[in-house]
């Protein structure tokens, strides 16, 4: 058994906190020791108490900096990662001009492996440790992520889309193909290590009715998968949509008419909802997912978080990659809050590193597993620093408090002030660090 000890100031969350006076949603500790045995948390709490129930542990002492659930990104785009920052276009255009294009480079696997490795290393060392991906049409494209992120032991959701049309030749599978691909992309890497699998139909743009009932026949053959695809992004995807689907009431109607909503439902975007829709989300559970860069970037809308709470729907946040213009959940949150802003909606400091970490967790039904520091959870942990740049520390000696200090960060942050990012308690940044994390003996109790 190996054990590390990790020393720094700790802040963990046990449910949605109000606001930084909500003491009893969080846990902070000022001088904490994180005991990691075999890539779990096997113990948290005073540094003192910690220290004395491992005495031969490997010590490394992040003081001052800040000990965090690892990030989690519920929506962005694999092959995507070669087209970020391409200029403007809105949505349809955008897929057609670049995203399409960039994902038949995907049905090389020498290529797919490569991105694969550059994928991860962007994700983590902007602190993101769990993410849910779409891959492209070609299963070579999931065989290589989860590949990857098996040999790093990483928690790792996403699947293939399925598209058989409105999409270039290379890019199209039939209902049947996407099916048969699908069912073996579940049985090579579903629950295999830290892997899960994602029934992942693009849109219902991209998709015939005979496509969507093949993945409602596999959801129903696999309950465990997630599903995940994209909803009510833009006007003109909405207006093509009811084109090509008459007969339903409106976009989400199309999901719901082939059995793909329910808990495990991922909805990318959910920006122009009817009141039929936010109803049907209440009832089913389907889960929506704010991605505010890649809104922002296409010119999309503004997503109506307080909406949707007000009817019980809980919503994840995401960076959208590529459309999305950063992998860091920093920035993501940095955008949402003007986002919400706009619309007078508040997003304070702790509820924002509540959603990026447990919130998203729970979006998922896994915050059990990752999203938190508790004892028995994985080991995925990011370490912070408020003064990573000659800006934010300027600001941080006007900072007296830890909303102020997380507000820093959120606003002003990026990957600059990820410090380290554990995975399943390996050290994973793979940018030179700073100085401030150091290996040291253990300390007498």
């Amino acid at each position: 058994m190996t054990e590390t000890l990790l020393r720094g100031r700790l802040l963990t969350f046990h449910r949605e906190p109000a606001d930084a006076t909500d003491t009893d949603a969080y846990t902070y500790i000022e001088d904490a020791g994180l005991l990691i045995e075999d890539g779990v948390i096997a113990a948290a709490g005073s540094y003192a108490e910690i220290a004395a129930r491992a005495p031969a542990a490997a010590v490394v002492d992040h003081r001052p900096h800040l000990m965090m659930a690892g990030f989690i990104d519920t929506h962005l785009h694999f092959p995507q990662v070669q087209v970020i920052a391409s200029w403007g276009a809105q949505l349809l255009d955008w897929l057609n001009h670049y995203t399409f294009p960039e994902e038949t480079r995907f049905a090389d696997a020498d290529h797919c492996a490569r991105m694969a490795a550059a994928f991860l290393d962007q994700l983590t060392d902007n602190g993101t440790t769990t993410a849910v991906a779409f891959c492209s049409v070609h299963a070579a494209s999931a065989d290589a992520l989860f590949a990857e992120a098996t040999r790093r032991n990483m928690r790792m959701l996403g699947g293939k889309v399925m598209m058989d049309r409105n999409a270039p030749d290379g890019l199209r599978d039939t209902p049947q193909t996407g099916y048969d691909d699908s069912t073996a992309l579940i049985a090579r890497w579903h629950g295999q290590g830290r892997n899960g699998y994602v029934i992942t139909p693009r849109f219902a743009i991209t998709s015939t009715p005979e496509q969507l009932d093949m993945a409602g026949a596999l959801a129903a053959e696999h309950p465990d998968c997630h599903i995940q695809t994209h909803l009510s992004e833009n006007h003109a995807e909405i207006a093509y949509t009811a084109e090509l689907y008459p007969e339903a009431r409106d976009y989400l109607d199309v999901y719901e008419r082939h059995g793909l909503l329910g808990p495990k439902t991922l909805l990318g975007h959910a920006i122009h909802l009817n009141p039929r829709e936010v109803d049907a989300l209440a009832a089913t559970g389907a889960r929506p997912v704010f991605c505010p860069t890649s809104n922002l970037f296409l010119g999309s809308g503004l997503f109506d978080e307080a909406r949707l709470r007000s009817r019980g729907i809980t919503s994840g946040i995401a960076t959208d990659v590529g459309a999305g213009t950063s992998y860091s959940m920093l920035q993501t949150l940095n955008e949402g809050y003007k986002v919400l802003q706009l619309q007078g909606q508040a997003l304070h400091p702790m509820r924002a590193f509540h959603w990026a970490t447990r919130g998203n967790a729970a979006v998922l039904g896994l915050e059990d597993r990752i999203g938190t520091l508790d004892p028995g959870t994985e080991a995925d942990i990011v370490v912070l620093n408020a003064r990573a740049t000659d800006a934010m520390a300027l600001r941080a000696e006007r900072a007296s408090t830890l909303a102020e200090e997380l507000f820093i960060l959120q606003v002003m942050g990026d990957d600059r002030a990820v410090e380290e990012v554990y995975v399943a308690g390996v050290p994973r940044k793979t940018r030179a660090k700073m100085p401030g994390a150091e290996v040291r003996a253990p300390e007498p109790a």
